[in-house]
């Protein structure tokens, strides 16, 4: 069987789910022997945020354009240029992880450049600009292949489009993500002045509205109630949308409270962080929050678990399509109390002993292995109907 040359597409080189979902699964598929060039748009002496084991192609980006709207329109172009270029090699399989990268394949293909693509769709957003909600929607209904990583989405789809997308699944390396502690964790800890006594909750995504962020800080001050020597650490917060608003709102409410922010403080939002320190983090937390008001999938779910960390969870989906009842604290996203009583109930209460049964049962089922192998099906399929099948 030959092995397929895959150009595997991204909308960034910042950790975020979907980039994560890329670059995970272009190994995967690289450790199955197949010819896999994982490829974004990065600024000047930007690169992805940890090494890859596969081919990669960074194209080029001239500098910061302005608003949302340009910074997209840049991206599309810069991939249209990019493959629209005679002297780029031709590829059996093009996969756009996102919106970017599917507009400028949709593009590609109506101008005779490229036969067939596949877009997986991690989540939909919902946007004030009509070009942005054209853009996205243009990104898979030109698809010829449509994926997705959770019900939820495949759903949304099939009602709101028509579309039956293939369901796929994520991954978790339990390589990396593991309860074992590692030589700089506690170098780590005392880095960010981690407490050793209290309980630490651990928010990944940064500070975002579907992340919940600042209903997560609210309830934290009701924590803090019962358990004055909480602390809460918001971490990363890479992304190409527009968070200012939101952030400027966190930041008023942080400020009135009283409550400092900073390493050894009650508060610590850290912005983006080295990838290597994620595991670490994971580990030295007491419960990993994230009630999401919306989520493609929500790794970090997997991540922290794999790592012997309790999550709490929004009782909606993506997460109550993957999840068992009792891998996990759920709440009520829109309400901070409940919120609140899921973060003690985590750190206080979780029996993190049944972590390693659980951690192990979702390992098997969400592999990256698992993925590629699944992938691979998909890729020969689409393949097989436009007669371009390997032997």
């Amino acid at each position: 069987m030959t092995a397929l040359k895959i150009a595997m597409l991204t909308h960034s080189v910042n950790p975020r789910g979907g980039v994560v979902h890329a670059l995970q699964l272009a190994e995967a598929l690289h450790d199955l022997g197949y010819d896999v060039t994982l490829i974004a748009p990065a600024e000047a002496g930007k690169d992805f945020f940890r090494p890859v084991r596969c081919k990669t192609v960074l194209i080029p980006l001239m500098g910061s354009v302005g608003d949302l709207v340009a910074t997209v329109g840049q991206r599309i172009q810069a991939y249209v240029d990019y493959f629209a270029h005679s002297s780029q090699e031709y590829y059996d399989i093009y996969h756009a992880q996102d919106a970017i990268s599917g507009c400028a394949l949709a593009e590609l293909k109506q101008a005779g450049m490229i036969r067939t693509f596949i877009r997986t769709v991690h989540h939909l957003d919902r946007f004030d600009d009509d070009r942005l909600n054209r853009w996205q929607t243009a990104s898979f209904l030109a698809a010829d292949y449509v994926l997705c990583v959770s019900r939820l989405w495949q759903v949304s789809l099939l009602q709101d489009y028509g579309i039956a997308a293939q369901l796929i699944n994520n991954g978790v390396d339990i390589d990396r993500f593991n309860p074992k502690m590692g030589r700089n964790d506690e170098a780590l800890r005392h880095l960010l002045g981690l407490n050793r006594i209290g309980p630490v909750f651990l928010a990944v995504g940064g500070v975002e509205r579907r992340k919940n962020t600042l209903r997560i800080f609210q309830a934290f001050r009701q924590v803090l109630r019962h358990r004055p020597d909480a602390q809460l650490v918001i971490a990363g917060g890479a992304s190409l949308l527009d968070h200012n608003d939101y952030r400027r709102r966190f930041a008023a409410e942080r400020a009135a409270s009283s409550i400092a922010d900073g390493p050894g403080q009650a508060l610590l939002v850290t912005g983006p962080l080295p990838d290597a320190d994620l595991p670490a983090l994971y580990r030295l937390a007491d419960a990993l929050v994230f009630p999401s008001l919306t989520e493609g999938f929500g790794l970090a779910v997997l991540e922290a678990i794999a790592s012997g960390t309790p999550v709490v969870v929004s009782d909606r989906p993506p997460f109550t399509d993957y999840l068992r009842w009792d891998d996990g604290v759920w709440c009520d996203p829109e309400r901070i109390d409940s919120i609140a009583g899921a973060m003690l109930a985590a750190a206080e209460n979780f029996p993190r002993s049944h972590l390693s049964v659980i951690a192990k049962r979702l390992a098997a089922e969400y592999s990256w292995q698992r993925s590629a192998h699944t992938h691979s099906n998909h890729y020969r399929s689409l393949l097989a109907t436009q007669g371009n099948a390997h032997a």
